[in-house]
């Protein structure tokens, strides 16, 4: 299956980091690995536009060791880890512009019993649907630090439009001010794969230059 599937270009990424929250929903994250290939489509994201985002890592150009990345070009992966979850995220915004995007949740398409076996579960409802969960159902682990999106083996692919995506508040970050508020997590409307579903207006999204581009 890997070799049918192509890596979408860096101009993809280019995209504003809003919009490329909402064009990367239908697309395929894929992971290969010595185990095998994992590959889902993305049907849930969220959008950190630092540095006047409280709620970003990069919140008022904060740049350590973990946040180095996010000043580089877009299309690079940012792992970081919570707790004791590895998160998974797409570098956007361009060099010195430190912005990313968190992907939260993944339709499993191809390697489920390779990711239930990692994850150690039969219920593929449960494999990919957050995003610690999504990173072990796939194999991504810290290592994949600074990895170019647009090549293997770790990258993003063409997958399809969504007719419909809806939009609200982030998760988890109670503790951002104003921030909390801002309706930057799209998800791919009624999918049941998503992590978790909210009250929220859902969007019919025709087919735009940002899709054409996948």
């Amino acid at each position: 299956m890997a070799k049918e599937i192509v890596p979408l270009p860096q101009s993809f990424f280019e995209q504003p980091t809003l919009e490329l929250a909402k064009a990367l929903l239908g697309c395929l994250l894929v992971k290969e690995t010595k185990e095998g290939i994992a590959v889902g489509h993305i049907v849930e994201t969220e959008a950190y536009v630092g540095p006047g985002d409280r709620a970003a890592h990069s919140y008022n150009n904060r740049r350590t060791a973990r946040t180095e990345v996010m000043f580089q070009r877009s299309g690079l992966a940012y792992t970081y880890l919570m707790h004791t979850h590895c998160l998974f995220n797409i570098v956007s915004g361009g060099e010195e512009k430190p912005e990313a995007i968190l992907v939260r949740a993944l339709e499993p398409v191809n390697g489920i019993e390779l990711m239930k076996s990692r994850r150690g579960i039969d219920d593929v409802r449960n494999l990919t649907n957050g995003p610690g969960k999504l990173t072990k159902s796939l194999g991504i682990k810290m290592e994949d630090y600074g990895h170019l999106l647009t090549l293997p083996p770790l990258f993003v692919a063409r997958g399809y439009c969504p007719e419909s995506i809806s939009m609200g508040k982030r998760i988890g970050i109670d503790n951002t001010g104003e921030a909390k508020d801002y309706p930057w997590r799209f998800w791919v409307t009624n999918n049941k794969y998503v992590s978790r579903h909210q009250k929220a207006n859902p969007s019919k999204h025709s087919l735009s230059t940002n899709f054409l581009n996948r």
